[in-house]
């Protein structure tokens, strides 16, 4: 009976607590992660503060892990509770359940983008624009010791490399099928492998993003030569990792995780947001299109290079705009031209054609 009542007492309180302090709305200035799952026993000692106060770090790892470089980590693990609330713009409770005696909650968290990259200024860390893409991802071993190729299903890494996944990470890959005249190229390539530019078999998936991992196999260590295509701008990253035995089903992941580590690093290096660079822009934005503005101030809230920006002044006949961008004129332009949007840029105010 007693447990009866406690259970109804923090229902009741739970419900009117988030009906104060949670929320839906999300606007495009923030980063939203979503589908935190948390949980804990239901005792008479349980405080859903606490439980939720875990959930917060929980989001805010994740969005670490999105946002910045693996060698940038360290520096805010010991981030204290306060200073991330201070960075939570909303919440919200998306599901709770009692199961067990297990009280278990789905929070979506969103985080003021200013705020986040204000903190990690003060950290000396460049965040990266949070980028999902897709690389195809072709895998190969090249046993030194006997002058074999393992590709495809005879792959130990091409079998478990989607088996390891990370809902953090931002590629997704997409392994190529087996194909017996691929199998039959790499082949004929087998001593011009470095070399070798994988384009016959890379343009049969209409990607425009390809890593290319040739896995050197020796009796001591194993060298990785990594060949990555982003939309034609290549570049090769060299690694090795001693006492790896692909065999050891641990060795195994372990490297498989070391490589994904690698390759978001890199993703992430290509997306760098610095936010040392405050490029001021003015853009005159005509005032008798409302529609206009208000879809040209919308598509500003979604660039995370936007540092900021307000209305400097207007009258009747223009709106002006002042943007502070982390990065150069140039970037800006392809930028903002990928969104369908041209500027004169003859003059100090830009004008938005």
């Amino acid at each position: 009976m007693y447990y009866q009542k406690f259970l109804y007492i923090f229902f009741v309180t739970l419900a009117l607590n988030l009906s104060f302090f949670s929320t839906n709305e999300v606007n495009a200035k923030a980063f939203l992660i979503d589908e935190i799952e948390i949980s804990e026993k239901l005792e008479n000692n349980f405080n859903k503060d606490i439980l939720i106060n875990k959930g917060f770090r929980k989001a805010f790892k994740e969005l670490m892990e999105k946002l910045i470089q693996s060698k940038d980590l360290n520096k805010i693990k010991d981030i204290s509770l306060n200073d991330i609330k201070t960075m939570i713009e909303t919440f919200s409770i998306k599901e709770e359940k009692f199961i067990n005696k297990y009280y278990s909650l789905n929070l979506g968290v969103a985080f003021n983008k200013k705020k986040i990259f204000n903190y990690l200024d003060t950290k000396n860390i460049f965040p990266s624009q949070i980028v999902e893409e897709k690389f195809l991802f072709i895998p190969i071993i090249i046993d030194q010791s006997n002058t074999d190729l393992l590709v495809f299903s005879k792959n130990p890494i091409y079998k478990k490399w989607k088996e390891e996944n990370n809902n953090n990470h931002l590629i997704e890959y997409i392994l190529p099928t087996e194909d017996l005249e691929d199998l039959n190229l790499i082949k004929a390539n087998y001593l011009e492998l470095e070399n070798y530019d994988f384009n016959e078999i890379i343009k049969k998936y209409f990607l425009n993003n390809s890593i290319i991992t040739l896995i050197f196999k020796d009796q001591s260590q194993i060298k990785i030569l990594s060949k990555i295509n982003i939309k034609g701008k290549k570049v090769i990253k060299s690694n090795s990792f001693k006492n790896i035995e692909l065999d050891n089903n641990d060795d195994l992941k372990q490297l498989i995780f070391d490589l994904k580590i690698i390759y978001e690093d890199f993703w992430k290096e290509n997306n760098l947001i610095n936010t040392s660079i405050k490029l001021p822009l003015l853009i005159q934005v005509n005032n008798t299109d409302f529609e206009l503005s208000a879809k040209f101030e919308e598509t500003l809230d979604k660039i995370d290079l936007i540092n900021n920006y307000s209305i400097s002044k207007f009258d009747k006949d223009f709106i002006f705009y002042e943007v502070i961008f982390n990065g150069t004129t140039k970037n800006f332009i392809n930028i903002m031209k990928n969104q369908n949007y041209n500027f004169d840029t003859q003059k100090k105010t830009w004008i938005l054609k």
